[in-house]
């Protein structure tokens, strides 16, 4: 939603919203731990911040993938806050290059006129 004041006019009506989805087990959370040992079938898988995660770390979320289960990987190399992870070499751009050219994978890369950060976040982006 684009409009800044209006976003957040209704703001109990939709926390009552989304509580009730995950109420009705419609989206679960669940820690990166959880899917060890596991496979997992018929389910969106949503991995946020995916440039925090070790290059081994995507390969096991990856390879847990059972029939009819989608991942998809959330975030931006520019933004990692793990020590050891770089723009390189983290799960998320480790995942993206060895993907690449998959029939079965996708990838969508934002510009900066895309983003939703102020001036001053893209501007420390840069500096720092």
């Amino acid at each position: 939603d684009s409009d800044e004041t209006g976003r957040y006019e209704n703001e109990s009506l939709l926390r009552d919203k989304v509580q009730e989805i995950f109420d009705r087990d419609i989206i679960e959370t669940e820690a990166l731990n959880f899917i060890r040992g596991r496979s997992i079938v018929n389910t969106y898988l949503i991995i946020d911040e995916a440039q925090n995660i070790t290059p081994s770390q995507a390969k096991g979320i990856i390879t847990r993938a059972g029939r009819g289960t989608k991942i998809i990987l959330l975030g931006d190399p520019q933004q990692i806050d793990r020590p050891f992870l770089d723009e390189r070499t983290n799960g998320l751009s480790y995942a993206a290059k060895c993907m690449k050219g998959s029939p079965l994978c996708w990838q969508i890369t934002m510009s900066r006129d895309e983003c939703e950060r102020s001036r001053l976040a893209m501007d420390a982006v840069q500096r720092l």
